[in-house]
């Protein structure tokens, strides 16, 4: 097992969820360019894998994010979220952490 310490400083920005529906039944997403307020800042870690996805590491304050939310850094990085869960340890809070991993926007073209 590897420990993965934070690099950056990491923005999450939560859409509304669930999304409206409409007549339908259907989701309506949200305007894409309006950006959700932010949830807060905190250290964390992302690393780019093999396959072009990346893993992001947030604190477990980020909690709860869904596909579709931002996350973005200091340096004006931007990632979607596509999958994400919490790891939490009883009785030991200061390993907890949120594990995510997310597409880059825009995301690089070989």
């Amino acid at each position: 097992m590897a420990v993965v310490l934070a690099d950056r400083q990491l923005t999450v920005r939560v859409l509304d969820h669930p999304w409206a529906r409409d007549a339908n039944g259907v989701p309506i997403p949200p305007d894409p360019n309006q950006k959700p307020a932010a949830r807060g800042t905190w250290p964390g870690a992302a690393l780019e894998q093999q396959d072009g996805s990346w893993s992001l590491r947030l604190d477990p304050a980020a909690w709860p994010v869904e596909p579709g939310d931002t996350v973005e850094d200091e340096t004006g990085m931007t990632w979607t979220i596509t999958t994400a869960r919490v790891h939490r340890v009883p009785g030991v809070p200061a390993v907890d952490y949120v594990q995510a991993t997310a597409t880059l926007n825009p995301p690089e073209v070989p």
